[in-house]
This record gives C-alpha cells, structure tokens and sequence, in this order.
C-alpha cells in the first residue's frame, strides 16, 4: 500500500499530515509521491508519522510493505527503542504481547526482528520485576545462528581487526539479547 492510500483511507491530506506531524511538507510530499522510501526516514520521522496517522511505527512499516520487504534490522531496533522510550515499559509490553508482535515476525520467517522484539520484552520484564510471558518459550530455545552486532561494532573491526570491539561488545551486551546471538549494550539512550 502506498502512503497517499493510508492518507486517503484516513481522510488527512498531505498539509494536514505535514502540520499534524511537524514533518515538512516538501518531505512528506516525496514520500507520498514514492519518490522517497520510508526505509530513508529517520526513525524520528517516521515515529511522527506513525502518531499523525494513529498508528504504531509497526502497522505503518507493515502497511506500506507487502511480506517480502522489510526495513533494514538497524532501523528496525531504532524504531522498537523509540517505541520504548515514547510508550514507557509497561505500555510497549501490553501493546506488543497483544499484538502478538513477536509471533507475527517469527511466522514471516523474519527471525532478527521476532528475536529482538522478544529480547525486549524479557529485558522490560525484568527490568520491572515482572514474570516473563511464557507464550514464546520454543522461540526462547532457538537464537540466530551468527551474532548480530550493530554497524558501529561492525565498523570498528574492520577499521582495525587488531581491536578486540567484538568481543568487548559481546561481554558488555544485554543478557536478554545476547542469548539470541543480538549483541545490545544500549537500548534506552535513544535520541
């Protein structure tokens, strides 16, 4: 679906939108054209937009993309950290568990995303000394096969392989993300 048809479908113009969101107008227009890709947004524009249009950043994504396309997995975690940080823990914990959101990504096969959503999840959980939702405990029992390291961490080795970034990333990384092979030291200093 394109983004002119979710502007239609909920009755807003592009100005509308544009004023709504705080989004300049010349950039909403290049998106609603399809002459900009939402994956090319901050995750900050996006979040605006999502609000706007009363929706979650995710039922956007997921509207304006068939099963096939999906946003790169660092903007995918920018976005669920953001989402965290507007929503507040509890909220994003009832919000996700309701929408069954890590079982949507896991039946879509896209693997990072379900992991990370449920890393976060237990994170949040224990965070707020709250049980764990015991809906997913087979996926609790898989991981990713290699570890997914944030492009920076990436970065820093290949500039110079003598530093040890990898694995001082891993040792430092969160216990509920690292059991899924998702190394993730920071999921709060969202900006």
């Amino acid at each position: 679906m394109r983004l002119s048809a979710i502007l239609n479908e909920k009755k807003i113009s592009t100005y509308q939108c544009s004023r709504q969101s705080s989004i300049p107008y010349t950039t909403l227009l290049e998106l609603v054209k399809g002459k900009t890709s939402i994956e090319k947004c901050s995750a900050e524009t996006v979040f605006r937009l999502a609000k706007a249009l009363d929706m979650t950043m995710d039922e956007l994504y997921t509207q304006l993309h068939s099963s096939e396309a999906r946003a790169a997995f660092e903007t995918f975690k920018s976005n669920v950290c953001h989402a965290v940080k507007e929503k507040g823990d509890l909220d994003f914990i009832i919000d996700t568990l309701r929408g069954d959101e890590v079982g949507k990504y896991w039946e879509r096969q896209w693997y990072p995303e379900a992991y990370y959503t449920l890393a976060m999840l237990d994170y949040l959980s224990r965070e707020n000394d709250l049980p764990i939702c015991s809906n997913y405990e087979s996926i609790r029992q898989t991981s990713l096969k290699k570890p997914v390291f944030p492009r920076d961490i990436e970065l820093a080795a290949r500039i110079d392989p003598s530093l040890d970034v990898k694995a001082q990333a891993v040792r430092e990384s969160i216990p509920e993300f690292i059991r899924f092979n998702i190394v993730e030291k920071d999921v709060r200093n969202v900006c």
